[in-house]
């Protein structure tokens, strides 16, 4: 068929659809099928129809089953059932069609007279779907026309791919009443009809509405369409008189009828009394580019702007639509504001605004108390970027909910919304399984939507900028070759079974390129039946001689065929590698530089990604320097793992009976002979791990009996080492929870709560201390900093009488954090000490017990707790050093159900420092590093320098997820403001450099390729 044809086919399917003749509609649509992109785009078009026509599907099915040969059908249709959901998905009933490349050779397109085009306009404008979705770029006459007829029939024309709509690169003309009059709109006047046609469509969909920045960018007239009523009149006459229509009632329909649900997208801003004026002022790492003046330069990972409200001097709480449009160097961005409400700028009060460059992003908040000022950080990294819009409107409650009901609908990246009718069936049933509120769902799935995942944006920056940047040439490996004193032979271990060629061919090629030339390659076959396997395998190795291959003659699973092929091994060091995955050239290399470095390791690992089905590398794992805690959590250190072969012979090899963890259970296997030290980790990405098909890489439900065998291997692993030690499935696939057994007797644990007055807050501490706590042999020393409010007094004799293990102690002297623990410790009578802040409140009730199990540990020291902000984000998991310049927290302002950086906020794990806010340690061990540091650290660090000092003490500092309570920070003892404050806080900063400078700069356990300016695992790029 010609395309003239399929045109034709697809048209008349469109009017079948429209006399509800459904049985001919999809003939038609099925005859216009190998049409270019045509079956790719009604796949796509899955996810957004409704269902509807029961009936009529049914009956179609099976008139119409035959007639869906598989050679008819595009690669992205599978299945006849599939093509069959495709197409009544499609057009029953559907409000929105995807339309990718239609034509052939669109580009190539004639003027407006064109046939082709003309048929393709009628196409798009004549068929029964209300939203149009350009996927591509269109030649400009062929837009024109689809605007004219989009509008006249009271369609949305929405541009979501860059473009689509974008401008000429010559400005477009003022559309004043002069320019309107006398301009020549004729059908055949292609160009000035076109000009015009994009003018309005930038007027439609809101883009130039926003700001005169974005006005002066686009050209065009600045029009409200529901209060610039002389302007709009204009274009709608100017209209008028080129298409010889009326106008006004089309744009009336497209305006009533189209807009409100799909405001996310098109963003028609109105004009009106709400919007507030704003001011910025450029405060650190910016400065404006010195060859455009309209662009800003940022120069770090924090760049930041001062936003000032003109004309008032504080905005009321309520409702707002921050709209911000900015043209960045980066595709993906996220935006961050800071609000002050008084008490200088916190993290507990920040939003997140996610965006792509030049598309404008949207998002509704509630401000809970008047906002005086604001901080505005516009993007994450270095980089060129102009504001082409920034807006705050003030809404009410009824048009924010339906702002917000409307994205939800949408979604994260969807172009298309799902049903509203269904979307408020699914929010009803989720308040009532939940038992929760509407407004409570509604929240948590709108803030959903702006998450941004650490370094989904950055990967392949990562890789342009840093990793290439540090990979050696050719003629760098043969020098530092030649320097090695000892160049190890690596046998890589591979078993196979019944591998598809294409992986297994590229598997092997991997390990060939290896730059290390010092390998052998190690293949069992576990009696695979498929016959390829065998002679691919006998061909390698009759290529090459550092390929040896053993052929099993029955089938034993991976851990005896593992087995056979380590018994081929001849190399002092064993890589492990699985079949269908890959080795980076220089993994081997890197290796082995580290085990001439690392003379007395025994055991090796490195970072690792995913490879997808078209050989894309995403999802980059970048880990931690061991950490045995983390590892019992999850075997975090998986991929690229080399181990000495003798320590390997020593163990036995690999054991059956763990099969899906049997990686895990070698490494628990060889903790009995290996010491920490000689566990070494590289930082380098060194393995791609195949996303196929039933592998753990693409998701770990994949293979749910691999939580069972890691569950096996560890309780065999402590069934040796510690037997009282009880484990099970952590809260996600292959994550585990370690239970450690408390002493018994149980030891006293004394509480120390330093507080000035602030009855409520205290109160609701020690309270939800008393009255949620599981585990009961503990004291409250509550120490008194000076109080001396009337309520407050009142609380400490009543709390004293009401529990004996309440003691309320006085302490009169200025403020120090440090002193003031240190005298509560004096007064301890607890075998372990737990610092905790006044505004803590409890919410699991175990959470004493599960930290006392950790402190109570030999070789543990302080032991934190996971702490949220009153909103459910995370206030603290753990502290990673560095970050900021010191320190700062982990995974800071991640909502509360989130898993976190491969699962770390659900998993115990070691940490160089934990918050002082909630810490537990043993009385030996503080008394051992003496204390805090009263002198030097009065307020700010004292925590982090008192874990160092554990640490180096020789103990390991802990976090347990399982331990989760609420801190309301710093709420009693305000903001860090004040000139006095900031000089003595400059001082603790200069203290922690001079003292700890050298462990500031790498974490052991966070990774150098992760930022050190932001809390979320993001990546580094420069």
């Amino acid at each position: 068929m010609s395309t003239y044809q399929y045109l034709s086919s697809l048209a008349q399917g469109n009017t079948a659809v429209r006399n509800k003749d459904y049985i001919t509609a999809i003939g038609h649509y099925i005859r216009g099928l190998p049409f270019s992109r045509l079956a790719g785009t009604l796949v796509a078009n899955i996810q957004i129809a409704q269902r509807k026509h029961r009936a009529q599907r049914a009956l179609a099915t099976k008139l119409h089953i035959a007639v869906l040969e598989p050679q008819q059908l595009s690669n992205n249709l599978k299945s006849r059932s599939q093509v069959i959901t495709t197409l009544y998905r499609t057009f029953a009933d559907v409000e929105t069609i995807a339309i990718g490349q239609l034509m052939e050779s669109h580009d190539t397109l004639s003027p407006l007279s064109n046939e082709a085009t003309s048929r393709l306009i009628d196409f798009v404008a004549q068929s029964p779907f209300d939203v149009v979705h350009l996927t591509s770029p269109c030649p400009r006459q062929l837009l024109t026309g689809m605007l004219y007829k989009l509008v006249w029939d009271a369609k949305v024309l929405i541009d979501l791919d860059d473009g689509v709509l974008e401008a000429p690169q010559e400005r477009l003309p003022r559309l004043t009443d002069t320019h309107l009059r006398e301009r020549d709109f004729s059908a055949t006047n292609a160009q000035e009809w076109s000009q015009i046609a994009l003018a309005l469509a930038h007027e439609l969909d809101g883009i130039t509405v926003s700001s005169a920045a974005v006005q002066q960018r686009f050209g065009g007239i600045l029009i409200a369409l529901t209060s610039d009523q002389e302007n709009a009149s204009k274009l709608r006459y100017a209209v008028d008189s080129a298409i010889h229509k009326p106008f006004a009632p089309a744009l009336g329909r497209f305006c009533k009828a189209a807009l409100p649900p799909l405001k996310p997208l098109i963003q028609l801003q109105e004009s009106s009394g709400n919007r507030i004026k704003l001011k910025l002022t450029p405060l650190s790492q910016l400065e404006q580019d010195g060859g455009n003046d309209k662009y800003w330069k940022s120069l770090g990972e924090d760049p930041h702007f001062q936003l000032e409200f003109e004309s008032i001097t504080e905005l009321q709480a309520g409702w707002y639509r921050i709209d911000l449009l900015i043209d960045a160097s980066r595709p993906q961005n996220s935006a961050k504001f800071y609000l002050d409400h008084g008490q200088g700028y916190s993290e507990a009060d920040t939003f997140l605004l996610p965006y792509q460059t030049e598309i404008l992003a949207t998002r509704v908040c509630f401000f809970s108390k008047p906002v005086r000022s604001a901080r505005f950080d516009p993007k994450e990294l270095k980089g060129r970027f102009r504001i082409l819009a920034l807006q705050w409107t003030r809404i009410d409650e009824g048009t924010a909910k339906r702002q917000i009901l409307t994205q939800i609908a949408y979604g994260k990246g969807k172009s298309t919304p799902a049903s509203l009718k269904q979307l408020r069936i699914d929010l009803e049933r989720q308040v009532y399984e939940k038992k929760t509120s509407l407004s409570e769902v509604l929240a948590r799935k709108y803030n959903e939507l702006f998450i941004v995942a650490p370094g989904q944006a950055s990967y392949e920056d990562w890789i342009e900028n840093i990793e290439k940047p540090s990979l050696p040439s050719a003629g760098e490996i043969r020098t530092m070759l030649a320097e090695f004193e000892y160049r190890p032979l690596i046998s890589v271990i591979m078993p196979t079974y019944n591998t598809g060629e294409e992986y297994l061919r590229a598997c092997i090629d991997s390990v060939i390129a290896q730059s290390y030339p010092h390998w052998e390659l190690c293949i069992a076959d576990d009696a695979s039946p498929k016959p390829h396997v065998r002679q691919l395998l006998e061909a390698y190795q009759a290529q090459d001689p550092r390929i040896k291959v053993v052929f099993r003659t029955e089938n034993g699973h991976i851990s005896h065929a593992s087995n056979s092929a380590l018994s081929l091994a001849s190399g002092d060091f064993v890589a492990l590698l699985d079949h269908d995955d890959a080795l980076p050239e220089h993994a081997l290399f890197f290796m082995a530089q580290a085990i001439t470095q690392h003379p007395d390791a025994q055991i090796f690992y490195s970072d690792e990604d995913k490879l997808n089905a078209e050989g894309q590398r995403f999802d980059p794992h970048f880990k931690s320097d061991w950490n045995p805690d983390l590892f019992y959590s999850q075997n975090y250190v998986s991929h690229l793992g080399v181990y000495r072969r003798s320590l390997l012979e020593r163990i036995g090899g690999f054991r059956a009976g763990v099969e899906g963890s049997q990686d895990q259970d070698l490494l628990l296997r060889c903790l009995l002979y290996v010491k920490g030290p000689q566990i070494v980790h590289i930082p380098r990405v060194l393995y791609h791990w195949r996303t196929v098909e039933g592998s753990t890489a693409l998701a770990s439900g994949e293979k749910s009996y691999t939580t069972e065998a890691g569950v096996k291997a560890l309780t065999d692993y402590f069934a040796e080492a510690h037997p009282a030690v009880r484990v099970e499935p952590g809260q996600l696939p292959n994550t585990y929870r370690v239970r450690w057994p408390l002493p018994e007797p149980a030891p006293l644990v004394s509480l120390l709560i330093p507080t000035r007055d602030r009855r409520a807050l205290t109160e609701t501490c020690v309270r939800s201390i008393l009255e949620k706590s599981t585990y009961t042999n503990y004291e409250i020393l509550i120490l008194d900093n000076g109080s001396v409010e009337a309520e407050t007094l009142e609380f400490f004799e009543q709390i004293q009488r009401e529990d004996r293990r309440v003691r309320v102690l006085r302490y009169d002297h200025p403020f120090n954090y440090s002193a003031i623990n240190n005298f509560g410790v004096q007064h301890a009578h607890g075998e372990v000490i737990g610092l905790i802040n006044n505004d803590i409140e409890v919410i699991a009730p175990e959470w004493l017990g599960e930290m006392v199990s950790h402190a109570m540990r030999p070789d543990i020291g302080c032991v934190g707790a996971k702490l949220y902000y009153s909103d459910d984000t995370i206030q603290h998991a753990g502290v990673i050093l560095g970050i900021g310049g010191v320190a700062n927290h982990s995974h800071k302002n991640f909502t509360r159900r989130t898993p976190g950086y491969f699962a770390r906020l659900l998993c115990s794990q070691n940490y160089s420092a934990v918050t002082a806010a909630c810490l537990l340690v043993r009385r030996s061990i503080y008394d051992k590093v003496n204390g805090l540091d009263e002198e030097n650290l009065k307020v700010a660090f004292n925590d982090v320098d008192f874990c160092l000092k554990v640490r180096a003490a020789g103990y390991r500092n802990l976090w347990t997820p399982h331990a989760e309570l609420y801190h309301h920070e710093s709420v009693s003892r305000g903001a860090e403001d004040s000139p006095e404050k900031i000089k003595r806080f400059q001082s603790e900063v200069e203290f922690m450099v001079k003292k700890w400078g050298s462990e500031l700069d790498q974490d052991p356990y966070y990774n150098p390729n992760l930022t050190k300016y932001k809390e979320d695992f993001s990546i580094k790029n420069y």
